[in-house]
């Protein structure tokens, strides 16, 4: 049996209730090495607060239930001073129905979610991004505890800092991380904080969308080639298949089909949309046409290697990994610069979108043009009805009926 703490000041009625009202809790027993009860003593019902460390320096405190100052105990929110210091070492430590031994941290719930995606073969990087944002009280305060306001002070504390569409992207994982961890320990009740202070900022969707002309999508591969051949074969991918830089680098050697008149890629899908699948999808492959003269120079490279090898890779024979941008974001830049765009605005996404664009105004059916590029229909129109539009004027203008009257042309005034 459990050892209870005594405490003559707390564990009766009659001596809590002498207590003068005040806001700061009275200090309690220490139950455990970093668990402490302590009460709060209110104008009318008490209230039983558990104060735990976090592990990392700090505290964190909650309340736990209703002290029987005046109605009796019914062991779940109302508690005699016995069973609030069971509860309190229960929501402290757990009591080993399968919960954590300690209330999860946002720091916990990042990592646990990192590992989660790492298992379904996703993206490491949705559980990295957000906790360079986080401030160090955040991540070490438990999920349980994160109220609302103080989310929403995070979020808008962003604005001015990053773009908007990007701080909606960051809540997004951060709410994943936290969904996962409710999902995980049913102790966290809070799902709303996280729905309402994480909710998206309106109107930040805008898609950076740049459409490059085909000669400065000719002058982005030149730079690239100048620069380093295995940038310059990679940027030659993108530019023709319209693929992800993520999908290019999952290419592998036995993904080359080099023929003589007609070669192709079987490119690999993203994950996007995946769900729990992820990884199931990504294994899959659709069939992209590629010029005769790329089909020569990924031949070469692929010369000599298994056909499971990475088709693509860096200058020291490295894999390009799950995230290329990060390696290749300086070069890319330079690269920018040299065509003479800006490099806040122009990546290697500018090459896709500029592809997805000019099948679309070359009347490739739009059917097709979303099965090349791993994308829906649904999307293409969402996304690029405006640039389709800019950039059509040339085609447009083909339709447009050419009046000239001929001279001599007899006019004749209408009647009014």
């Amino acid at each position: 049996m459990a050892r209870k703490v005594r405490n003559s000041a707390l564990e009766s009625r009659s001596a809590r209730l002498k207590l003068q009202v005040r806001r700061k809790p009275y200090p309690g027993s220490s139950l455990a090495r970093g668990v402490s009860l302590l009460y709060r003593r209110n104008r009318k019902t008490g209230a039983w607060i558990v104060k735990a460390s976090d592990g990392h320096g700090a505290y964190w405190t909650k309340r736990i239930a209703d002290a029987d100052d005046f109605a009796d105990a019914n062991g779940k929110d109302v508690l005699t001073f016995f069973q609030a210091q069971d509860a309190a070492k229960q929501l402290a430590r757990g009591d080993g129905d399968g919960l954590s031994a300690a209330p999860i941290t946002v720091h916990e719930a990042l990592n646990d979610y990192k590992r989660d995606l790492e298992a379904r073969s996703a993206n490491p990087y949705n559980a990295d991004s957000p906790r360079v944002h986080l401030t160090a009280a955040l991540l070490a305060k438990p999920v349980q505890l994160l109220t609302t306001s103080e989310l929403r002070r995070w979020r808008d504390g962003l604005l001015g800092q990053i773009k908007p569409a990007t701080i909606n992207r960051l809540a997004r994982c951060l709410c994943a991380a936290l969904e996962q961890a409710r999902q995980h320990d049913e102790r966290i009740q809070n799902r709303q904080s996280w729905e309402v202070g994480l909710a998206s900022l309106p109107d930040a969707q805008e898609a950076r969308n740049v459409i490059l002309t085909d000669q400065e999508a000719r002058d982005f591969v030149a730079r690239a080639y100048a620069l380093d051949d295995k940038l310059g074969l990679l940027t030659e991918t993108l530019a023709v298949t319209g693929a992800r830089p993520s999908q290019a680098v999952r290419l592998r050697v036995g993904d080359l089909d080099a023929h003589p008149v007609r070669p192709k890629l079987s490119m690999p899908k993203s994950g996007k949309g995946g769900g729990r699948n992820r990884a199931k999808k990504k294994h899959e492959r659709y069939s992209v046409p590629i010029t005769t003269a790329l089909a020569t120079k990924l031949k070469e490279a692929a010369k000599g290697r298994a056909a499971d090898a990475p088709l693509l890779v860096q200058s020291d024979g490295t894999q390009w990994g799950d995230n290329p941008g990060q390696r290749y974001h300086r070069q890319i830049d330079k690269v920018v610069i040299a065509i003479g765009r800006d490099p806040a605005e122009v990546t290697t996404y500018a090459l896709r979108h500029s592809s997805i664009v000019r099948a679309l105004l070359l009347n490739v059916p739009i059917r097709l043009v979303a099965s090349l590029h791993n994308t829906s229909v649904a999307m293409i129109e969402r996304t690029y009805s405006k640039y389709i539009t800019e950039h059509s004027d040339e085609i447009s203008r083909r339709a447009l009926l050419q009046y000239e009257p001929s001279v001599g042309d007899n006019i004749v005034a209408l009647a009014s």
